[in-house]
């Protein structure tokens, strides 16, 4: 059995926030909410820039175009949150 298989029911249907999380609703009536924590430019992320998101990659993912930030559903499924950046490379990024 696969465990990565995409189903057409995960693509995603719109996308809204509260102060502490993403929430994420599927074609398929689920809605995937995660802390806002888990990924650190959108918690940094102005009201604007997150309001500012296009659904991309065939309808699985989300993309932030502000901020340059790119979230699958199969990730968000998962539970699994953004990777730390090591400090040398947030320093090169100043």
């Amino acid at each position: 059995m696969q465990g990565s298989e995409v189903k057409p029911g995960e693509r995603v249907k719109d996308v809204h926030f509260t102060e502490a999380t993403l929430a994420v609703d599927l074609l398929d009536g689920r809605t995937i909410v995660v802390p806002l924590a888990w990924y650190p430019r959108l918690l940094e992320a102005t009201p604007q820039q997150l309001r500012n998101w296009e659904i991309g990659g065939a309808g699985y993912g989300i993309h932030w175009p502000d901020l340059d930030e790119d979230l699958s559903t199969e990730g968000l499924l998962r539970g699994a949150p953004a990777p730390r950046e090591p400090a040398a490379s947030r320093r090169g990024q100043e």
